[in-house]
């Protein structure tokens, strides 16, 4: 029988998704379990029958079902402007190169990120934010990347660092200076790259603006050798590495973010054997992006059997942003990855929970219902996971928690 004090707060008689991986149950299903917890901590996990007579502060979910908190490891949440416009003209068959000719591209993105005033860029974050947490999501990574200067990716880390102030929801932040070349060094990348390791990187870091350092490798981005730059330099500042890497090609940009021991390596469809070993011996975890996948009406996959043979963690993520993904549903997601990439529902519900976390560093204490982790958790009015992902224009939200406090 657990010893219950006026400063432990309950959730009981509930089904868990635990997401434990110690645990045998799919999903780590407990029935009729509660949840304590003291100073927004999960404090144990344990049956109704272990409780005593008396109760304080306890909520009777009623056989509900509960879920870790959903968290979204790759979002570009904060820029202004869309490109709505741009993704009809491409569907009418204008090609990418001639919208980029004509200013449109990320270039439209920069520009209209730079000049919006950051109160503004702020409401525009909100709102999307909004819907993300409407779907149980309490763990968010927020890119820069469409300021590309010192000025504008300062601003796009502050609104990100403000909507952790203003919401219920923790907010990892990540630098991705290194997201393109903007126009005024179109004409020589490896000169912007410089500035992305000598001023942008240093003078962000010494404000402590992000948790983590990412990196554009692709041919339409930056080449390998200059992704080895920013890295150096993330990693001479003690500064966690990911990669947007793999994408549209095969570059070894897999094993480059995992010499250096980096948490993810994102996309990832051109992905290769020795890059998942390369993974595999790291611990980089890869990050699925569906969405980008179907907005881009790709076909090259990537290689999930080869990474589930070998243990690499697969992350689920939204990948929000205006002109590959703009889905700010994690639901979908999920949906995604199991229709196009061939994901089972408990693969997907790892990747937006436990191996999520872990892809921003937070393996140990988000991500799974377990004593010692945060008390982030929602409640559903569902009997299965699987629900969730079945059906993403339904949402059963009954409660979500963040640190122990209910907030929606």
């Amino acid at each position: 029988m657990i010893e219950l004090t006026s400063d432990d707060r309950l959730w009981r008689n509930a089904t868990l998704t635990t997401m434990d991986p110690t645990r045998a149950e799919p999903y780590g299903l407990l029935e009729r379990h509660a949840i304590v917890v003291r100073n927004g901590q999960i404090r144990a996990i344990v049956p109704e029958s272990e409780l005593p007579a008396h109760v304080p502060q306890s909520t009777d979910l009623q056989g509900r079902l509960v879920t870790p908190g959903l968290i979204d490891c790759h979002t570009h949440l904060v820029f202004a402007g869309n490109r709505a416009q741009e993704w009809e003209q491409r569907l009418n068959g204008v090609s990418y190169q001639q919208i980029s000719a004509e200013g449109g591209g990320i270039s439209s993105t920069v520009r209209a990120t730079r000049e919006c005033p950051e109160g503004q860029l702020l409401e525009l974050a909100q709102s999307r934010l909004a819907r993300l947490m409407r779907e149980g999501v309490t763990t968010i990574e927020i890119k820069s990347g469409y300021g590309l200067d010192v000025a504008s990716e300062e601003k796009m880390l502050r609104v990100a660092g403000k909507l952790a102030q203003n919401n219920a929801v923790e907010v990892s932040r990540t630098l991705l200076a290194a997201h393109a070349a903007p126009p005024e060094y179109k004409t020589d990348p490896q000169a912007y790259i410089d500035l992305v390791c000598n001023t942008i990187l240093p003078t962000l870091a010494d404000k402590g603006l992000f948790d983590a350092v990412d990196a554009f490798c692709e041919n339409v981005g930056f080449t390998p050798s200059q992704t080895e730059q920013v890295f150096r330099a993330a990693q001479a500042l003690g500064i966690p590495v990911k990669g947007h890497v793999e994408q549209l090609s095969s570059l070894g940009g897999a094993e480059l973010v995992s010499r250096f021991k980096g948490l993810s390596a994102d996309h990832i469809e051109y992905l290769s054997e020795s890059g998942v070993m390369a993974m595999r011996a790291s611990g980089t975890v890869a990050v699925l992006l569906p969405g980008a996948f179907y907005f881009l009406n790709e076909t090259q996959k990537p290689p999930v059997a080869l990474l589930r043979q070998q243990g690499v963690p697969m992350a689920v993520a939204t990948d929000f942003n205006p002109g590959t993904s703009p889905f700010a549903s994690l639901h979908l997601a999920m949906n995604m990855a199991c229709v196009k990439f061939g994901l089972t529902p408990e693969e997907a519900w790892a990747g937006v929970t436990r191996h999520a976390a872990q892809a921003l560093g937070r393996k140990q204490t988000h991500g799974q219902l377990a004593a010692g982790f945060v008390a982030d958790f929602v409640v559903w009015d569902a009997n299965h996971p699987v629900e969730m992902i079945y059906e993403p224009g339904r949402n059963p939200l009954y409660q979500r928690i963040f640190r122990g406090e209910v907030t929606a």
